[in-house]
């Protein structure tokens, strides 16, 4: 992901919507609500960029974690897309001794988002008695990582020779890339799938469709945030979709950040949206494949704005879609909606889809 890109975008207006996971709507309180996280985010933005230099402001995102350490000076980069991890430091004193306990951080992290702060440079990582990673970085000896002692040795051998050194404005940069397996993808995907099941069956979507969702949400990045405070691994919305499925669930309210957080839980709300979407909002469409690429649509760019591409009526809009071809619909969504990012969305999930249905 682009480092400036991402600098962009994490001080970018924050808007929010109620019918819908990504798009705006205002409302009074949620907007005091928002407006603190941005400026959480440009107080943070701001500190990276003057540490490390204006081109070289890097912030988590949904399939990047991203955190640092030693007064921000050090950085672990999971590039949960890429399958790389990379682990910087511009320590003007002991560079190696700080790359060395950030790699052993990093390939120790536990699973549980709760516990980190992404957004400081507090140590708060707590390390779990399997890791995140485990299964998916093989050391110098082809072994997974499972405890503090391997991890050690492999960053001793990784600081010995994969040492790297580049410079950026005043700044000398140290680091370490380390590839992770080529299957990596799968492997988080199996990891979730009892969680996926367990939704699946409780709300009536299919599995292959929140596994497609959450791989081009998050890459299946338990830590995953966004711009626009979009959470965890299928990038809930609390203002937005959470708050519909704490309506649908009987609570009142919006889920917390830590709720969401949770992988369980995340999961439970991502398909309990689903669930809205293709049995409420968009039960008028009645053939089920053209009912899927609507309700994929709408995931990301909400119910209503699928609706408006056939017409702006919303009857008269189901009657329209009724009236198509389910390849007629896709065609209509992945050209027509005004949106780029659901255009795209669409295809991306549909694509991913297909390659679950084995699971």
């Amino acid at each position: 992901m682009n480092k400036k890109l991402i600098g962009l975008l994490v001080i970018a207006p924050l808007l929010i919507s109620c019918s819908s996971n990504k798009k705006p709507l205002f409302h009074e309180e949620w907007v005091k609500d928002t407006n603190g996280f941005d400026i959480l985010m440009g107080q943070f933005a701001h500190n990276i960029e003057n540490i490390w230099g204006m081109n070289e402001v890097l912030i988590a995102g949904p399939k990047d974690y991203v955190k640092y350490s030693d007064q921000y000076f050090t950085r672990s980069h999971i590039n949960f897309d890429a399958g790389s991890i990379t682990i910087e430091t511009i320590a003007g004193t002991n560079p190696t001794a700080s790359l060395r306990q950030a790699i052993i951080t990093t390939l120790l992290i536990g699973e549980d988002p709760g516990n980190v702060d992404l957004y400081s440079d507090a140590n708060d990582i707590q390390l779990g008695k399997e890791p995140l990673l485990y299964g998916q970085v093989l050391d110098n000896t082809g072994q997974p990582i499972r405890w503090q002692g391997r991890a050690a040795s492999f960053a001793d051998y990784l600081i010995q020779n994969k040492l790297q050194r580049r410079t950026s404005g005043l700044h000398v940069i140290w680091s370490v890339t380390i590839p992770m397996v080529p299957n990596h993808l799968d492997k988080r995907a199996h990891k979730y799938l009892p969680m996926v099941r367990q939704a699946a069956a409780r709300y009536g979507v299919d599995q292959s469709l929140i596994l497609a969702i959450m791989q081009i949400e998050s890459s299946f990045n338990p830590y995953a945030v966004s711009h626009a405070d979009a959470l965890g691994l299928m990038q809930v919305v609390q203002h937005s979709a959470g708050v519909d499925v704490f309506r649908m669930k009987g609570k009142w309210g919006k889920p917390s950040r830590s709720y969401l957080l949770d992988p369980e839980n995340n999961i439970d709300a991502g398909t309990a949206y689903l669930s809205l979407l293709q049995s409420s909002y968009l039960a008028g469409i009645t053939d089920p494949t053209s009912r899927r690429y609507a309700v994929i649509t709408a995931y990301n760019g909400g119910a209503g704005s699928v609706l408006k591409v056939f017409s702006s009526n919303r009857n008269k809009a189901f009657n329209v879609i009724n009236d198509l071809s389910p390849s007629e619909v896709y065609q209509t969504l992945t050209k027509k909606h005004p949106s780029a990012e659901s255009r795209r969305y669409l295809y991306k999930v549909n694509t991913a889809q297909k390659s679950y249905h084995r699971y």
